[in-house]
């Protein structure tokens, strides 16, 4: 039975793979990637999973290390003990007790334009008067 719409693939702790990987659907990696991830579906990074390098998804689950900027349409769910080293870009964020991130994270839900901050109305700078020599 062929049923169109997403597929699972899944990539055991066993598999290295040098280079970019695309797809669509949902992939579960469990192995060790060197390169980037591009897609427009959901990918699962298991325990054992090692990432060098930018991930681009629709949803992310993180369970391993990521050493690169993840980057999610919807939402990124880190799990306890995953580490990622690196900055993170989503709609959504989701991130549980005992993970090690480092880096920058922008959660924008909304798709808020960012703003300018405004600037408050400040005195005039005074200007030092100048100094007067008496004789």
């Amino acid at each position: 039975m062929n049923t169109t719409g997403s597929s699972k693939n899944i990539l055991n702790a066993d598999v290295e793979i040098k280079g970019n990987i695309k797809f669509s659907g949902e992939l579960t990696l469990d192995g060790k990637l060197d390169g980037e991830i591009h897609t427009d579906g959901a990918l699962n990074l298991g325990d054992s999973a090692v990432i060098n390098g930018n991930i681009n998804a629709q949803s992310v689950v993180v369970r391993g290390k990521v050493h690169g900027n993840i980057s999610a349409r919807e939402k990124i769910e880190i799990k306890s003990k995953a580490e990622l080293f690196g900055d993170i870009r989503a709609s959504k964020l989701v991130i549980e007790e005992g993970v090690t991130y480092v880096g920058k994270t922008e959660v924008n839900p909304n798709k808020v334009a960012p703003t300018a901050p405004t600037a408050r109305p400040t005195e005039a700078p005074k200007t030092p008067e100048p100094a007067r020599m008496s004789r």
